[in-house]
């Protein structure tokens, strides 16, 4: 321990929608709250990047559960998403409209856009930034309350546990670290896009939160459910990272898919074409683009520049001719699973809570709808934060970490996180084989003990985050290994068809 320990009724760590929401709840509630984020400025969140928008219900319940559970794949938890739906429109007033202000478009704040697998319009949106323009206002909110201490640029490095209870986390800030013990733990650390090569999460989204609760024993379920959005811009190869979303927004004004043929071919996918659910696109996107060598969004039935701003100037900055199409190509998107949660975010371990992206509410099944993450991660923070207040801290041995060994140089980390994403990328990606996947686990168990052999006498934030990134990788790959069957965002082909490709 080299710094200061601290105490605090409820710990949130992370800082996106999810998190944010947890800490209003707990503070509107009584609490004393600590907010620890990696983040150092509001872009850093996964939620920042949200660009579509929120779904809300418009008062029709029932059909906006439908359209939840069919882009499941049948496959949600039919109470978690009675509780998202019946949630949604008072959540979104309350905490959106009423409490940060948000400023919708439309004249009157309700214009609703229509994604993908959405039945009618029902999103909510600023623009294609909708993150953008939640975040800012929230961590303001959050800054301005007595009850609200927020520590930027702070990692959570491993829970405090004793006897089956969590009692906070060990904190790093700055290169020093010290428990903060809590009443309280809610986990809001995002997804796993740091596990793949091309991903439209920012490159904190480690699985932090995923991993570190596994370790300390929470239950997790439903990793193998990696969604990929179909339409990140396609950068030059060895670009990846650079990579941006091309929110699903623009199919639903009308955009239309080409292959490098110019021919459009989501009709010969599905039925609903350009809104198919998410993983139908993203499967016939990678296929046309190996077939055809390419694929590009056409705008030109959409009033791109005055309805995407953004995005327009996005791909004038990286000399696209929007007019000859935008190239795009499938990316990691959005974990569907995780911590295994009930309806108030409780896990399977006491004063233990996970919300948001890091959280398996059952919401998703296979597969998520699109323009719900917003909304889950703020019916559900706000859930867990109210539940989660009224805890005292208690004083615990907490745990050691060592740092006696000299410092690894500054490339080790991400030279072991190039080998990871390359195994996610070539074998755990939109479509699996089981012989991929054993290879796999093969390679992710020797990289998790190699990293296990340094973290035993070295502590950094760098090498907590390569931790928790390939735990989060194993989890998914032997989800994936163990359940045979297909369903949504969960592809598996057979080994002669992989071996034909």
């Amino acid at each position: 321990m080299t710094g200061e320990p601290r105490e605090t009724e409820l710990l949130v760590v992370g800082s996106g929608i999810a998190g944010c929401a947890a800490a209003l709840a707990g503070a509107r509630a009584g609490a004393s709250v600590t907010l620890a984020t990696k983040a150092t400025r509001p872009e850093e969140s996964t939620s920042y990047w949200a660009q579509g928008g929120i779904a809300v219900s418009r008062g029709d319940a029932e059909q906006f559960k439908r359209d939840i559970i069919a882009a499941s794949d049948g496959l949600a938890d039919e109470t978690a998403v009675d509780v998202l739906v019946e949630s949604a429109d008072e959540a979104v007033e309350d905490v959106l409209v009423e409490t940060l202000g948000v400023d919708f478009d439309g004249d009157d704040g309700h214009e609703y856009a229509r994604e993908a697998a959405h039945s009618e319009p029902r999103i909510l949106h600023v623009d294609a930034a909708t993150g953008k323009h939640l975040l800012g206002p929230f961590m303001s909110h959050l800054e301005s309350h007595d009850d609200v201490e927020i520590l930027a640029d702070t990692a959570a490095l491993e829970l405090v546990t004793a006897e089956g209870r969590v009692h906070g986390a060990m904190l790093e800030q700055n290169g020093e670290w010290a428990p903060c013990l809590a009443g309280a733990t809610v986990l809001a650390t995002g997804g796993v896009g740091a596990c793949y090569g091309r991903t439209t999460n920012p490159p904190t989204a480690a699985g932090d939160g995923v991993a570190m609760a596994a370790l300390a024993g929470a239950d997790t379920a439903d990793m193998e459910y990696v969604q990929f959005h179909p339409t990140a811009f396609a950068g030059e190869d060895g670009d990846d990272r650079g990579t941006f979303l091309l929110s699903e927004a623009v199919r639903g004004e009308g955009a239309l898919l080409r292959n490098a043929d110019g021919e459009r071919f989501m009709p010969d996918y599905h039925e609903d074409a350009e809104l198919a659910p998410r993983d139908v696109v993203a499967r016939a996107v990678r296929a046309e683009r190996e077939r055809t060598g390419g694929v590009s969004l056409d705008v030109g039935p959409v009033d791109f520049e005055a309805e995407f701003p953004g995005l327009a100037s996005a791909c004038r900055d990286r000399g696209v001719d929007i007019e000859a199409g935008i190239p795009v190509a499938p990316a990691e998107h959005f974990l569907c699973g995780g911590v295994a949660v009930d309806t108030e975010g409780r896990t399977s371990l006491d004063q233990l809570y996970a919300v948001g992206e890091c959280a398996r509410t059952g919401v998703h099944g296979a597969n998520r709808l699109a323009s719900t993450s917003l909304l889950e991660g703020l019916v559900w923070g706000l859930r867990a934060g109210e539940a989660a207040a009224g805890n005292e801290p208690v004083a615990v041995e907490v745990p050691e970490l060592r740092d006696s060994d000299p410092s690894l140089p500054d490339s080790f980390a991400e030279e072991k996180f190039i080998r990871l994403r390359r195994v996610m990328d070539d074998y755990v990606g939109i479509e699996r084989t089981p012989s991929d996947l054993d290879r796999a686990a093969g390679v992710l168990r020797r990289l998790k003990g190699e990293i296990d052999a340094y973290i035993r006498t070295r502590t950094s934030r760098s090498l907590y985050e390569l931790r928790n990134a390939c735990i989060a990788a194993l989890l998914i790959t032997r989800a994936a290994r163990e359940n045979e069957t297909s369903r949504g965002c969960h592809h598996l082909v057979e080994e002669a068809a992989a071996d034909a490709d």
